[in-house]
This record gives C-alpha cells, sequence and structure tokens, in this order.
C-alpha cells in the first residue's frame, strides 16, 4: 500500500504523511499536521495544526481534530495537540489545541474510542484505553485516567480529576474530583460506590476488589475527619496499591473538591 489522497482533499504542503495514510474526499489537512503511519480519514474530515496524530488511528466524518482552543482569551498562539496510536475519532468528534495560560498542549492518549460528538477541550490530559460515549464532552484542564469511561452525554467541569478505572454515568454532571475506581452518577454527580463491572471486565482479583471495597468504606465512612480516615486506609491497606492509589490521589493537590457519596 502506499499513502492515498483523494483529489478533492486539501493537505498542506507542511503536512507531514506517514507510510500507507489515507484521506478521504473533502478532507482539509493543515499546515503543522503531523499523521502516522496508517491513519485514515475518512471524508469531510478537519484537522489543523500543530497536531501529531499517531498510527492507525481512524477519523471519522465531519470530526474538527486540533482546532483552536475554545477559550475568550486565545489570540491566535501556537499551540497543540497530541493524539496517541490506535485512537478511533466517530462522527463529529472535537477535539481543541492548548492555550498558551494553560499547558500549551491537549494530550490524548492511546487506543481511546470517542463516539459521535465526543469533546475534547483545551489542555486536557486523557489517558490511554478510554471510551467517550456519545457528546460526552471535557471542559478546559480536566485530567482523565486511563480506561475511564464515560457515558452518553456526560461533562466533567474544567480542572476537574477523574481517576484511573472510574466510570461516569449517562448525563452525569461531575464537578468534583472522581477517585480511581470509582463510579459516579447523577446531576451534580455524586459517588455512587466502585466501578465493579469495570474492575471485573479488567481481570482485578476477587482479593483486589475485596480491599477497594473496604478501604472505600472506611474512607467514606461517618465517623471521624476524612484525615484521620485516609491515616487509617494507609496504615490497614499499605499493601493494596489500588487503595494507595485512592490516598494519594485524595491528598493531591486540586483545583476541585472530591466527588463524595450522598449522605
Amino acid at each position: 500500500m502506499t499513502t492515498t489522497i483523494h483529489p478533492t482533499a486539501i493537505v498542506d504542503p507542511s503536512a507531514t504523511l506517514g507510510a500507507d495514510v489515507t484521506i478521504g474526499p473533502w478532507c482539509l489537512v493543515g499546515a503543522g499536521v503531523t499523521l502516522g503511519d496508517r491513519t485514515k480519514l475518512a471524508n469531510n474530515v478537519t484537522v489543523e495544526g500543530p497536531t501529531e496524530i499517531g498510527e492507525d488511528c481512524v477519523i471519522h466524518p465531519f470530526a474538527v481534530i486540533g482546532g483552536p482552543p475554545q477559550d475568550t482569551g486565545y489570540r491566535g498562539e501556537p499551540t497543540r495537540l497530541v493524539v496517541g496510536d490506535r485512537v478511533t475519532m466517530r462522527e463529529a468528534v472535537t477535539f481543541n489545541r492548548g492555550t498558551p495560560k494553560g499547558r500549551g498542549v491537549t494530550t490524548v492518549g492511546n487506543e481511546g474510542y470517542f463516539m459521535t460528538g465526543a469533546h475534547v477541550a483545551h489542555d486536557c490530559i486523557v489517558g490511554d484505553r478510554v471510551i467517550f460515549a456519545n457528546n460526552a464532552t471535557l471542559g478546559g484542564h480536566a485530567v482523565i485516567g486511563e480506561q475511564v469511561i464515560m457515558g452518553g452525554l456526560s461533562a466533567v467541569h474544567q480542572h476537574t480529576r477523574v481517576g484511573r478505572h472510574a466510570f461516569i454515568g449517562g448525563l452525569a454532571a461531575v464537578v468534583a474530583d472522581v477517585i480511581p475506581y470509582g463510579s459516579v452518577i447523577g446531576v451534580h454527580a455524586h459517588l455512587a460506590g466502585l466501578n465493579i463491572v469495570g474492575l471485573k471486565r479488567r481481570n482485578f482479583s476477587r482479593e483486589q476488589i475485596h480491599d477497594m471495597r473496604a478501604a472505600y468504606r472506611l474512607l467514606f465512612a461517618n465517623e471521624g475527619t476524612l484525615q484521620e480516615r485516609l491515616d487509617d486506609v494507609e496504615e490497614l491497606f499499605a499493601k493494596s496499591p489500588e487503595a494507595m492509589e485512592i490516598v494519594a490521589f485524595i491528598r493531591a493537590e486540586s483545583n476541585r473538591p472530591l466527588c463524595s457519596p450522598r449522605d
């Protein structure tokens, strides 16, 4: 195979195309764009630069990848978008570049699946193997851990963190940090437990899940302060990497409050 560019496509001379790239009808590939080997643009796709897209990605019609940040303070400064390998971007997906006042770059990891209308805003960090269902949306500067699943029409507030393996229910409005392995639902979203279904699907052992459940119950119990409960979990579950990950996540500096269970 060789790189194929449809006669109706427009590709800027400064774009860098890997081996066996396919660019379909009516696509626009702008200045400063890099497309990795075997990446495919279906038709009516826009990729603006500076943007780097990895290998074996598939971009479906009417997606706009690498567009300028939706930030009223943006004045055309050079910022970037970096997308990993084997990422699927379905119809009308939008990924925006970073802002000078933020990280200057938006980063999307490997093997993500972004369904119709999903949006990744400026300066976000999105981990590997995530799934964003239809119209799932991130505000600017959000940090999404690996293997997070976002349900349809859910939204994450700017500067919010979502830990690894968490599940965001459909229509959830997430305005507070979500612990790793957590499951949140509602408007505004509240913590509804651990993402047990996801943990089982990813082959976490019964012992690992048991320890996480016990640590979760202690962390969000009514007795004592959160600091005291964190100390107790750190002492009782020191041998559980997953429990320690949750503790570290809660202790880390953050711009947002912590998403908690309802009373």
